[in-house]
């Protein structure tokens, strides 16, 4: 039994149904996804703004960031997240997931994990060894036009910092072609596209969607199934064999201190009944802030054309003729990944630099105002220190969890993002984006000390969608779940998701994310790929 079917409990109930012994139940608090925004990948920017298609949490007030509270919007459907992200492919760092091994959580090395990137991926770069091509998840390269790739590599290389053909390969670092989750067909590739939506048809496969799960029922220390509501109407499932939570890194810590699952104290003062004292669920959370950097442009020149009604009406009907155009892309100009200190072994920023505020819309000359023409080059820390939690607020399931990130609550934060913020404002003060830039709207040309930069940092920070690591795996008095993805002294119940990883990865968390379930799939079978290295490297050797 499978509770959530987001990035993780699509692939997993997917790769778990190939068997045609095992039966699978995958309960969805969502409903479908076979929906145009969620199709179309420009549609993102509605998409994740819509309450039907989102969980829509917010952080309580932010105690480093002048106490404000920050949107938290997560996929609720099919898909979850993955229906509704930005579709930006990372795999991470190699030397994140040595760290993973190096904490405790054996059989996570980067050797460990690649096999299963290759497994899941279907690339874009034939018959390069170092990816997959045969795998179910579309993995292609943005087109850039329209989007100044080319002047802001430029200006990325003028400027004194590396550039790449493969974020993945040799070096892992510097400004490179942004690859995206959509298909050949110019169509999102979310799980449920990639992995469930074909499984669906398999008898051994049930699907519940808009059913809401309330808890896991156990006989001891042992789960034997789960409370889920449809419709007002609360039902129980039993399971054969396993309850595997996949509700992602707020929904699962949620359920479990819902169980009787976690803090005995915070699960007491809650009015439930404590059932299994385990002081890591919901702590450890961590998350991948951004800081904008906004400048003007000088002239018409960004993707703000491309919004002009009659255009954006014909791009439509090309994207949905032809699965082309403008609107079948990401508006990601590239993606600089980039080490603020030659000290360090790996990037600790990148760059979200597209060609057009994301707050931009739809306008018609003399009827609705053309929005302005920017660029945006907002500063995202790729490992930072702060941690924080996931409470809940009450013992009714369809209360939202208490969620604190505590972002920037030390000064190695702040110091990473004053360090990112001023080598993004001399890669677009370097020519040939020097030249299409007019001046610096966010935080303003005016704003340089230490002081005047952590205040906007407090102002105006906010997340990437990033969060994992409150079921954190390990083995320490913390962790939640062991390597193999069990909780720690229970029975027949396992976390697979983004809640499982003991720290952030240096990138986009989506495809990790499905890494993480593909291994999983195997664990659960009692069987392995074989660790290998990358090609390039072992050539190298």
């Amino acid at each position: 039994m499978i509770v959530g079917a987001g990035s993780a409990g699509s692939v997993l109930a997917a790769r778990l149904t190939e068997d045609p012994s095992v039966r699978v139940l995958l309960l969805e608090a969502g409903g479908g996804a076979d929906k145009f925004l969620v199709r179309m990948p420009l549609g993102m920017m509605k998409a994740m703004l819509k309450p039907e298609l989102t969980w829509r949490m917010m952080t309580e007030p932010e105690p480093h960031l002048n106490g404000r509270r920050l949107f938290l919007p997560r996929g609720r459907l099919l898909g979850g997240s993955s229906s509704i992200n930005g579709m930006v492919y990372m795999r991470g760092h190699s030397r994140d997931y040595d760290r993973w091994a190096q904490k405790g959580c054996l059989g996570w090395s980067h050797a460990d994990v690649l096999p299963y990137f290759r497994r899941m991926e279907r690339s874009w770069r034939a018959d390069n060894p170092d990816y997959g091509h045969d795998g179910p998840l579309p993995v292609t390269k943005n087109n850039t036009q329209f989007l100044l790739h080319d002047e802001l590599m430029q200006s990325v290389a003028n400027a004194g910092f590396p550039v790449t053909g493969d974020i993945h390969a040799g070096a892992q670092e510097g400004a490179s072609l942004v690859e995206l989750t959509i298909d050949e067909k110019g169509r999102r590739a979310s799980t449920y596209e990639a992995y469930l939506k074909p499984a669906m048809q398999r008898p051994n496969l049930a699907v519940v969607t808009n059913a809401l799960t309330r808890k896991v029922m156990l006989e001891g220390k042992r789960v034997t199934g789960v409370e889920y509501e449809v419709d007002g109407d609360v039902r129980t499932a039993m399971a054969g064999r396993e309850v595997i939570l996949c509700g992602g890194a707020f929904n699962s810590p949620q359920l479990l201190l819902l169980s009787g699952i976690g803090p005995a104290e915070h699960i007491a003062a809650s009015g439930i009944r404590v059932e299994h004292d385990l002081p890591g669920v919901g702590r450890n959370l961590s998350e991948h802030p951004r800081v904008p950097l906004e400048f003007a442009a000088k002239g018409k020149v960004t993707f703000v054309n491309q919004l002009r009604f009659d255009r954006a009406m014909r791009a439509v009907a090309q994207w949905y003729l032809l699965g082309s155009g403008p609107f079948a892309r990401q508006l990601n100009s590239a993606n600089p990944m980039l080490r603020t200190d030659d000290r360090l072994d790996q990037p600790d920023i990148q760059l979200f630099s597209n060609p057009v505020k994301l707050s931009a819309h739809l306008w018609f000359p003399g009827l609705v105002k053309s929005p302005p023409h920017a660029f945006s080059a907002d500063v995202i820390l790729l490992h930072p220190q702060a941690r924080g939690h996931v409470k809940l607020k009450s013992a009714d399931p369809h209360d939202l969890p208490a969620i604190q990130l505590n972002l920037f609550n030390n000064e190695a934060d702040f110091a990473t993002a004053r360090a990112g913020l001023r080598m993004a404002r001399k890669i677009y003060g370097t020519q040939p984006m020097a030249d299409l830039i007019s001046g610096e709207n966010i935080p303003g040309a005016d704003v340089q000390g230490d002081e005047a930069l952590d205040e906007h940092i407090r102002a105006t920070a906010a997340t990437t969608q990033h969060p994992v690591g409150t079921c954190a795996m390990g083995t320490g008095p913390n962790a939640v779940v062991d390597p193999q993805l069990r909780v720690r002294g229970m029975e027949g119940l396992r976390v697979v998701d983004a809640s499982i990883m003991p720290d952030v990865p240096g990138g986009n968390t989506n495809g990790p994310t499905i890494m993480v379930a593909e291994k999983a799939s195997d664990i659960i079978r009692g069987r392995s790929l074989p660790a290998s290295e990358p090609a390039s490297e072992e050539e190298s050797a």
